[in-house]
């Protein structure tokens, strides 16, 4: 495994042996500036003689592949997993919000015109830009490690069409075929369902003399408005699947969530890099990974063997047939997490009319959230905290150690970070 370097001034050298790395900090010529990944900083002027690095990034929506190296090693091997609770968090939120308007306010007049996309050219979704800023924040953290000359990004685009013709049986469109979607001629999404459904419930078949309404089969806030999440009910067995009374039997098809993600982040986020990074960034696709994967280096299909081979790939290296490359010895794992919590009080009303406050001290015992500590030999991240000094331990991938480890258990190994590392 290879020990970063950084110099007196804090650019980034190649890295050392760890057998180098102790010398150094033995003898006082450097100090310990991190230690996941392991970082040493000089503490002497150095020359900065650095070769050639080049950063590989498969880009996506629920798990990034880095892969950062020279021509004959890999220096850095990862995966970071973006987050995706924000559509949520974000649906929550606006609950409060009408919930407490409702409550402190007689009337709010509706602003439609007060809306952000108007203002702002170029806005996109919030669950869509933090994916983006998160790939755009991995990539300069790596940079500041590593003396990465070039970066390159796998960027893809999904024909949403095509798959779902191909997914239902439908015949593939072509030419004028794509500007007739599937609710061509409806005035919306209801009158859609309601026709694909033959204006009957789809548990009990009801149709005439009952009030038909569109259910949703994931809850809104989560699946959305798009056809495939509605089936129609009458109002009788929408009452009583709501009661918990029946169960239906439809089921969502499939999600084109993650598909519609890459085709708005594509552009976005190599036009972002190219000006907030003072290193060329370049964009490959995946045809051309698949080919330097399978037919020169042969390795299997994976997010950091993709990445690997887009560092060797004709925007990279360009090695041909004789791609042999040194793997790195670890995998690092990275997982963004949020940044603060400002719910204020807990949705449940208590007797009284009393809401219980929603967060606890910063630090309880010495310890903080996000933090990562030693607990019986494993190395994990406290995910919760109580004021009494007990903490929910879990490792980075979600495992739990334990819910409820004393204080007095726990070793203080890194201090919180937004993006938790192992």
């Amino acid at each position: 495994m290879s020990v970063f370097v950084l110099a007196k001034d804090g650019r980034p050298l190649m890295p050392c042996s760890p057998a180098k790395a102790k010398h150094l900090l033995k003898k006082g010529l450097a100090k310990v500036r991190r230690r996941t990944p392991f970082t040493i900083q000089m503490l002497v002027v150095t020359k900065h003689c650095t070769q050639e690095v080049i950063l590989g990034v498969d880009a996506g929506s629920k798990t990034v592949g880095l892969s950062c190296g020279t021509a004959a090693k890999e220096l850095f091997a990862g995966e970071m997993i973006p987050r995706n609770d924000v559509v949520e968090k974000l649906s929550a939120r606006r609950e409060f919000r009408r919930a407490r308007r409702n409550r402190k306010t007689r009337y709010r007049q509706p602003r439609f015109n007060n809306r952000v996309k108007s203002k702002h050219k170029g806005w996109l979704a919030p669950s869509v830009e933090v994916k983006i800023q998160e790939h755009i924040t991995v990539i300069r953290r790596i940079c500041r490690l590593l003396p990465v000359s070039k970066v390159i990004i796998e960027g893809a685009e999904f024909d949403l069409q095509l798959i779902k013709a191909v997914a239902e049986g439908k015949p593939v469109p072509q030419g004028e075929d794509y500007q007739k979607g599937e609710m061509l001629g409806y005035y919306n999404v209801r009158q859609y369902v309601l026709w694909r459904d033959g204006y009957k419930c789809r548990n009990c078949g009801a149709h005439k003399d009952v009030k038909l309404r569109t259910h949703h089969l994931e809850s809104r806030k989560i699946g959305g408005d798009a056809p495939n999440n509605l089936v129609t009910l009458c109002g009788r067995c929408h009452d009583l699947f709501h009661k918990g009374t029946i169960q239906l039997k439809a089921r969502r098809g499939s999600s084109y969530r993650d598909a519609a993600f890459m085709g708005i982040m594509r552009k976005a986020l190599i036009s972002r890099l190219r000006v907030e990074l003072n290193i060329p960034a370049y964009e490959t696709r995946g045809y051309i990974t698949k080919h330097t994967r399978e037919y020169q280096m042969h390795l299997t299909k994976s997010h950091v063997n993709n990445a690997l081979a887009i560092c060797h790939g004709p925007h990279g290296f360009n090695d041909g047939e004789k791609a042999v490359v040194e793997r790195a010895a670890h995998v690092y794992l990275i997982k963004p997490v949020r940044h603060n919590n400002r719910q204020l009080h807990r949705a449940t009303i208590l007797k009284g009319g009393i809401r219980k406050a929603n967060q606890s001290p910063k630090y309880v015992k010495g310890f903080r959230l996000f933090d990562k500590v030693r607990y019986t030999g494993h190395d994990c991240f406290i995910w919760g905290r109580r004021t009494s000094g007990y903490f929910a331990v879990k490792t980075i991938d979600g495992k739990v150690i334990h819910n409820s480890a004393s204080f007095k258990k726990l070793n203080l190994v890194e201090r919180a970070s937004n993006y938790l590392i192992a």
